[in-house]
């Protein structure tokens, strides 16, 4: 006799359980290996485990799916009920409870891109806590003298910048700090490098910036822990991310938004320029009133 059969008659082989569900277990395992499949997500939660369990469905079908926590946290938008998404992974049977399921690497939503839809979650999220509320914002100072600049020292960002700066009002003492702008470490440092500043530097104004790109490319300007890191940030801070077309929540979260990198250096010595320009009015008032008391003396003496 086979192992797993009690017995053979005249019906045939009789299985156990445990012998049918492995054996259904290496079929669906084994036809099914990697698969794509469309649905909207129902019944969705998150235990402490920290992975992800939903059920697929459509019109007259349903199937249990799971992401471990590994593959969910690589996610960029959170998935929510009633949300209709492309997934893959692979068919998995859960041999004690004897279901199937699949077992999900990756998930899309339809409609909208994963990062545009994390975009606005996050946004609406950040907004709800009072983190982009105009009251909790700081001015920035009259004529800042010391000004921190977190962005790529190698990029077109922060060449624009000093030209702009160079140009108007040379003697702002700039200090760059390096930061990756791009990449799965790029929003570490920045929070890093907002931390050092208002730790260690004394500067009057952060500026944080970079050039422009797809919405990839900012993604490290839309992450939820650099935005409370501006707003944890005792030092006023400018951010200056993209061309005038893009909004990060950088943007948002920060105490002014400059719509580039160059808008961000005027903004800064908009207040110097008009002084100086104010003292050579009130200087030349003052030299015509002195003239004019001169000669009108000059006649009174004669």
């Amino acid at each position: 006799m086979c192992p797993g059969f009690l017995f053979e008659n005249q019906k045939g082989k009789i299985y156990t359980v445990s012998r049918l569900t492995e054996e259904i277990k290496e079929l669906l395992e084994g036809t099914f290996d990697f698969i794509w499949v469309e649905g909207e997500i129902s019944n969705f939660r998150i235990p402490t485990s920290g992975h992800y369990y939903m059920a697929l469905k459509d019109e007259r079908a349903q199937i249990r799916a799971i992401m471990f926590r590994p593959q969910a946290r690589y996610l960029k938008f959170t998935p929510e009920d009633g949300m209709r998404v492309i997934a893959q992974g692979r068919i998995g049977v859960y041999e004690p409870r004897g279901e199937y399921q699949i077992i999900l690497d990756y998930l899309e939503p339809l409609g909208v891109g994963a990062l545009a839809l994390a975009f606005e979650q996050l946004k609406k999220k950040l907004a709800a806590q009072g983190i982009f509320d105009e009251k909790v914002k700081k001015p920035l100072p009259f004529l800042p003298q010391k000004v921190a600049v977190i962005t790529s020292p190698t990029g077109a960002a922060i060449r624009d910048f000093l030209k702009i700066i160079h140009r108007r009002f040379a003697n702002i003492e700039i200090i760059i700090v390096p930061v990756k702008v791009q990449g799965d470490q790029a929003a570490a440092e920045i929070v890093e490098a907002i931390e050092i500043v208002n730790r260690e530097l004394d500067v009057d104004v952060i500026v944080l910036t970079r050039g422009g790109g797809s919405l990839e490319d900012l993604w490290a300007f839309n992450e939820e822990k650099v935005a409370l890191a501006i707003r944890a940030s005792k030092v006023p801070v400018v951010s200056a991310v993209g061309h005038e077309i893009d909004t990060t929540i950088s943007d948002l979260a920060a105490d002014l938004r400059a719509p580039t990198p160059s808008a961000a250096a005027e903004i800064l010595v908009v207040e110097k320029e008009s002084l100086k320009n104010r003292i050579g009015q009130l200087g030349s008032r003052l030299e015509m009133s002195l003239r004019s008391s001169l000669v009108n003396n000059n006649q009174k003496l004669s």
